[in-house]
């Protein structure tokens, strides 16, 4: 047995994964992404891990490794299909909508003056991502015609394709707060409520963490979020809509668990080796 783990920063939570590796006595090995090198053409040492844990904060990083390692035959937590989808919240919607996970109305245009008409159609208030990003940068609620001219254009200048994609999503009624809960395999073994006086509730941007029990509902509508991406090690978040209850707001496959261990208590960096060491 033996565990590569691929990482760009030694944070927090890559410190407790290999504390957690090491009080198991597992061989691993520390690969720093910056100077990673793969010959294509082989698949030298890399044969030798069980399993390589992916903790690139480059997400085209962690994706083009999990993809070499995959083609060779080498198991990554999380395998690249499951990233490519979580990475893209257009992949992610429509693989919640085949699944027939519920959550909120989405809707995708490709100039602004269809994504405006495109909002329209969804109503006012509503919000606007890019496909690809995280912790809650350039995500607009638009309230108005004259807010989704400024935000569309200002998007169409910014010069990266991705821009350009507009994913409009209905806009949630939530309590001021979302959920995160964190699913590792079979198991969602704990979650956490994040609150904001803001409407965007990311701890990355000032929300509020506390604990939030893991009912049979909230398991079994993270558990069928995380099979219809793939499964694996996954954070989900969770919206409480007042009408339909819970429904999926993203899914992330490189997820961030230094506020969440300390609050509860559960070792969620002990559960990853565990389940990296499963095979």
């Amino acid at each position: 047995m033996k565990i590569g783990v691929i990482y760009s920063r030694l944070r927090v939570e890559e410190k407790w994964l290999f504390q957690a590796l090491e009080q198991r006595n597992i061989s691993h090995e520390r690969i720093q992404d910056d100077g990673l090198r793969f010959d294509i053409s082989e698949a030298p040492q890399w044969q030798d891990y069980s399993a390589v844990i992916v903790r690139s904060l480059s997400t085209s990083r962690g994706l083009y490794a999990s993809q070499v390692l995959n083609s060779w035959g080498v198991r990554t937590i999380n395998p690249y299909r499951v990233g490519a989808i979580c990475a893209d919240k257009a992949a992610t919607t429509l693989a919640l909508a085949q699944a027939g996970v519920p959550q909120p109305r989405v809707k995708l245009a490709f100039t602004p003056e269809a994504a405006i008409a495109a909002g329209e159609e969804l109503g006012y208030p509503y919000v606007v991502k890019p496909v690809l990003g995280s912790w809650g940068r350039l995500v607009n609620r638009v309230n108005d015609r004259d807010a989704a001219e400024a935000i569309f254009e200002h998007r169409e200048v910014l010069g990266s394709f991705n821009h350009q994609i507009y994913y409009l999503q209905e806009y949630i009624q939530k309590p001021m707060r979302d959920i995160r809960a964190f699913v590792i395999g079979d198991q969602t073994p704990v979650a956490i409520y994040r609150a904001s006086e803001h409407w965007i509730t990311n701890t990355a941007r000032g929300g509020k963490a506390t604990e939030c029990p893991v009912t049979p509902e909230l398991h079994d509508i993270c558990q069928k979020a995380a099979q219809a991406v793939g499964g694996g090690v996954l954070a989900i978040d969770v919206l409480e809509d007042p009408q339909r209850g819970y429904v999926i707001n993203e899914i992330n496959h490189t997820m961030e668990f230094h506020s969440t261990v300390p609050l509860t208590g559960v070792d969620i960096p002990g559960l990853i080796v565990e389940y990296a060491c499963k095979g």
